[in-house]
Order: C-alpha cells, then sequence, then structure tokens
C-alpha cells in the first residue's frame, strides 16, 4: 500500500502542501489576468487537492520502474510521457470544473482565463508531477535501506543465536569427558564412590536437559546446578573440596544464562583446588544494585601451577558468551593475587 495512504497524518500533511500550492496557483490566475481572488481559489483549491491525489499514482509506477534495473534514458521517457499525460487530464478536468463555476455570480470571471494561463496551470502539472516523481524515488530508497538494516540485524541474531547454541554445546561434553574420566579413575579404587559420582552425575545432566531449552533462568537455579557439580567433585576430592555461596535476596530472581557459572566453578576445581594438597573453599557471591547484577567468584591457587589450558572452554567460553549475548552491557574481570583466583561477572539486571 502506498506509504502516505497508509498514514492518516502524512495523507493530511500531503494535502496541506497540495492546498498550499493551489493558492500560490490562485495568485498566478489573479495576477495574469483579470480572475478575481473568489473565483482563482474556488478553481485553483479543488484542482490542487485534485491533482496531489493524482500525482500519488506515481508511486506505483516507480515501484515497476526500478533505478537500479531501469536505464536512465527509459526512466525520463516513460515519466515525461505520464507528466503530460497526467497534466493533460488534469488540464481537462479543470475546463469542465471552471465552466461549471462561471455559471455562479462570484466566479463568472473564469471564463476570463486565457490560454496562456491554461498553459501555466499545464507546465505546473508537469512539473508537480515529476517532484513527486522524484519525491516516491527517495521514499522507495530509504525504504529499501531500511529492509537491508532490518535484515542485516535479524541475520545478526541469528549469527549469535548459533553461536550461542555452538558455545553452550561445548559445556556439557566437556564437563561430561572429565567426570567420566573420574569415574574410569575410581571404579577400581573406590567402586562405592564411582557409582555415587555416576547418579549425581545422572541426577546434573537431568537438570541441565530442563534448562537447555530456556536462554535465561533465575541465578537461584544456575547456583543450584553449580551445587551439583560440586557434589559431584566432592565425590572425588572430599574435604579438600568447600563450597560456600553468599547471594542476597535480591539476586536470587535475576536471570542470567544457563551454565553460565558452572564452567567457572568448574576452573576454579580443575584448576585452582586440585593442585592444592589441603584443597580449599570456593566462595560464590552475588548481589543486585539498582540496573546491575554483580557476581563474585575466588577460590586458592597455587601460583607455580602449570598455566598450560587443554581444551577451548571454560573463561573463554563464558567471555565470548557474554559478548555475544549483550556486547559490551556485560563484563568479565579475572585478577589474581596473593595466591587467591578472583573472577567478576557484571551484567545487567533482568527480571521476569
Amino acid at each position: 500500500m502506498h506509504p502516505i495512504l497508509s498514514d492518516r497524518g502524512a495523507l493530511v500533511l500531503y494535502l496541506v502542501v497540495f492546498l498550499l500550492i493551489g493558492l500560490i496557483l490562485a495568485a498566478l490566475l489573479r495576477v495574469t489576468g483579470n480572475v478575481q481572488w473568489g473565483a482563482a481559489i474556488s478553481f485553483t483549491a479543488p484542482m490542487s487537492l485534485l491533482y496531489g491525489l493524482m500525482c500519488l499514482s506515481s508511486w506505483y509506477v516507480c515501484r515497476s520502474f526500478p533505478l537500479k534495473t531501469t536505464g536512465p534514458v527509459q526512466i525520463v521517457a516513460i515519466f515525461l510521457v505520464a507528466a503530460i499525460i497526467s497534466s493533460a487530464l488534469w488540464i481537462l478536468i479543470g475546463e469542465i470544473l471552471a465552466s461549471m463555476l462561471s455559471s455562479f455570480p462570484y466566479a463568472a470571471s473564469l471564463s476570463n482565463r486565457s490560454s496562456t494561463q491554461t498553459l501555466l496551470l499545464g507546465g505546473a502539472g508537469i512539473g508537480l508531477y515529476l517532484l513527486s516523481v522524484a519525491i516516491h524515488y527517495l521514499v522507495i530508497t530509504f525504504e529499501l535501506s531500511k529492509d537491508a538494516e532490518r535484515r542485516t540485524l535479524e541475520l545478526r541474531i541469528l549469527a549469535q543465536s548459533a553461536e550461542l547454541r555452538a558455545l553452550r554445546a561445548q559445556i556439557n561434553p566437556h564437563f561430561l569427558f572429565n567426570s567420566l574420566n573420574s569415574i574410569s579413575a575410581l571404579t577400581t579404587k573406590d567402586p562405592p564412590a564411582a557409582r555415587s559420582m555416576t547418579l549425581l552425575l545422572a541426577d546434573f545432566l537431568r537438570q541441565t536437559l530442563t534448562f537447555g531449552t530456556d536462554d535465561l533462568i533465575p541465578l537461584q537455579e544456575e547456583i543450584s546446578l553449580c551445587r551439583k557439580f560440586i557434589n559431584i567433585e566432592q565425590v572425588r576430592f572430599g574435604a579438600r573440596l568447600q563450597f560456600e555461596v553468599r547471594i542476597a535476596d535480591r539476586a536470587k530472581t535475576c536471570l542470567v544464562p544457563p551454565l553460565l557459572l558452572q564452567p567457572l566453578v568448574e576452573n576454579a576445581v580443575m584448576h585452582g583446588i586440585a593442585h592444592l594438597i589441603h584443597g580449599g573453599a570456593i566462595l560464590l557471591e552475588a548481589d543486585a544494585h539498582a540496573d546491575r547484577l554483580r557476581i563474585h567468584l575466588e577460590n586458592p591457587c597455587d601460583p607455580e601451577r602449570s598455566r598450560a589450558k587443554k581444551g577451548g572452554v571454560g573463561l573463554e567460553n563464558v567471555r565470548r558468551r557474554l559478548q555475544t549475548l549483550s556486547d559490551t552491557d556485560a563484563r568479565l574481570d579475572v585478577s589474581e593475587h596473593n595466591s587467591t583466583f578472583v573472577v567478576d561477572l557484571s551484567l545487567p539486571t533482568l527480571k521476569k
């Protein structure tokens, strides 16, 4: 549908502009002949409104002959012919209207119009039609630009969604691989512990499947996943692994991506606690202030430990997920001091 016809406000503004053009034409009739003001306005006002509606038809012609696929000579020829035809039709209607109005005493001076004034109106008609063509091509170009921008944004969103799914898909296999290795090691040394770890692993995977279709889950549910992960690892590390959680009530219902914290907790175990003879405690704190959710995770670590990494998940995975989710609106900071490894997360506060 024509963009002006589909917008009542735009249509009113468009007709007002043509009504002002009608006043200008009335002034020309008054100056160039013996037509009285009342007669001139009663003639040019309906004529200009009528021609404004006629010029709307150029929109459909413009769409039928796009600038990119139509040569300049063809464009000029098509719209020059269309402008002449429209203007001639407009003049014909004007002659009929003038003869009707001249029968009234106040508009009798319309019969005094000269052929020069008729040609003047015809030239104005051609110019107004060609102006409407130029405006319509600008509108079409703007719409095409908006459509291209929208498609680009849609493709970007689809690409981000695909990347998020790929990143999330890396987490469970990585964790599962490590857990199965641990279970395999326990089967010969401690079969009951291996069985317990298997059951805990099944419970953890069951819960991750529950959240698998969700883009966001409450923070308290994400932390419950972390607790289940710790329960699995405590089968292997025993009292060497402690987990302390301090979460403010206002932060519990804040929404976060599922399995966002689990890789961080796993990193704390595998690259922190596992390298310490006496183990240690992992501290997880969360609080929400204003429009930000802040999560703090720290664990003791061995400064002399090997820095080599295997696989591509963990901290880098979380960082990439945050970047994909909210560009620069989410932040992950990592630091190490006094044999303590610290991860700080800052995210927008989202709630159901």
